[in-house]
């Protein structure tokens, strides 16, 4: 059984709402952010990216960057300002980018659920990702960047959900990159209630957000011991997360780019990918089903489909990604491990396949794979496995925002 609990939530008024949302800190490099958050002195990157207000080329995990981020959270919080709900409450957060629309629970997840596995992961974490998260949380002491869940539909809490909705918003406004938030703030009753029918959902899936949830569950075990009265129920046991209906999630390919050809003439390298896979001219780059992806080289693209049955294969190694790391990106252009190498850049689907021609056609590039996207089915078979995802296998659209709903400790 997974915990999702109300929770006092820190939340900016509703003329300023709109200004603080922020997009979640790492869809973002420093001189993104600085754009973004440029002539807004209420956008959550001056908390989320306090980089952006020191000097360039600073390096992002001193001292004075905690620092920075500790104050301008501070500043917010008096300046926007950034309130925080007296009662306890789950509020519902709906995303529309065009015709999509998924809608969502924002609650207090467990810590401990997130050890024990009922929260379930199919990503590795970085090491240093995790250390910058658990800084900052703790600098902070808020969880401002919501973990992005999903969980098996539940019928009851999709009734109630949008019977709730019925009544008026407390934010909602469209960004600038055309996406429409929305978000209820569900009374203190309305919240228990829903919060017990979460009772019948047995485990939430980490669809985004294995570094912040990381970060919190060492954020409650750094506490803990230097709390002589530690119960297990204070706030800093529990983290900020947003939890979606399976059915509703929209994934998009996590496409590739590599920079060269581990030596390879093109032909050559042709030759290599042909004796496992069919390569065939395609008139675009768009892949059209599981099983298959494109590539992009020298102004054209080609179909690769294996030659091999990947039906036969298990879970993890049927996966396109996979397909592609361990019959070409490995043994053929020498990328072992692909969240090492500097050979190798990932680009989110969202940006298209125009992207990947515009970095293979400057030069910087060789080649780069255009893949279908992998499916909910198949990250949840994979979390109930045990088994990790290659890294890069998901992106999902749209982006949750940071700084709408915080979660204090």
């Amino acid at each position: 059984m997974a915990q999702f609990l109300p929770f006092n939530g820190l939340l900016p008024t509703q003329d300023r709402a709109e200004l603080v949302a922020a997009v979640p800190y790492d869809v973002v490099n420093s001189e993104e952010a600085a754009e973004l958050a440029k002539g807004n002195p209420y956008s959550f990157l001056h908390v989320s990216r306090p980089e952006i207000d020191l000097a360039p080329g600073i390096d992002l995990h001193s001292e004075e960057v905690y620092n920075q981020a500790r104050a301008a959270f501070q500043k917010l919080c008096k300046e926007a300002p950034l309130t925080l709900d007296e009662g306890k409450h789950l509020y519902i957060y709906q995303l529309q980018m065009n015709d999509h629309i998924q809608t969502g629970i924002i609650g207090a997840a467990s810590a401990e659920d997130y050890k024990n596995g009922v929260i379930k992961k199919h990503e590795k974490t970085r090491q240093d990702k995790e250390d910058d998260r658990t800084r900052h949380v703790m600098e902070l002491r808020s969880h401002t960047g919501p973990a992005f869940f999903t969980y098996k539909d539940k019928a009851e809490i999709d009734s109630f959900v949008n019977n709730a909705m019925k009544e008026a918003p407390l934010f909602n406004f469209t960004a600038p990159d055309g996406i429409r938030h929305t978000l209820w703030r569900l009374d203190e009753s309305a919240s228990s209630q829903l919060s017990k029918y979460f009772d019948a959902v047995d485990v939430f899936y980490i669809a985004d957000g294995h570094h912040r949830s990381a970060a919190a569950a060492r954020t409650a075990a750094e506490c803990a011991p230097k709390n002589p009265n530690h119960t297990g129920k204070e706030d800093y046991n529990y983290f900020l997360a947003v939890a979606f209906p399976a059915t509703q999630l929209a994934i998009m390919p996590y496409n590739r780019a590599v920079k060269n050809l581990n030596g390879h003439s093109k032909d050559e390298f042709m030759k290599l990918i042909s004796e496992k896979f069919a390569v065939t001219p395609s008139a675009d780059g768009k892949a059209a089903k599981q099983g298959e992806f494109k590539m992009y080289i020298d102004h054209a693209w080609y179909n690769v489909a294996p030659k091999f049955d990947i039906t036969k294969l298990g879970v993890i190694e049927s996966l396109d990604v996979s397909v592609l790391q361990d019959n070409i990106l490995a043994p053929i252009l020498g990328i072992a491990d692909p969240r090492t190498s500097q050979d190798i850049d990932f680009i989110g689907g969202i940006r298209g396949t125009a992207e990947l021609e515009k970095l293979v056609n400057s030069g910087s590039h060789e080649v780069a794979f255009s893949m279908f996207a992998t499916t909910v089915d198949q990250l949840m078979a994979i979390a109930d496995a045990g088994e990790i995802m290659p890294p890069k296998s998901t992106w999902f659209e749209p982006k949750l925002r940071d700084g709408l709903v915080s979660h204090n400790f």
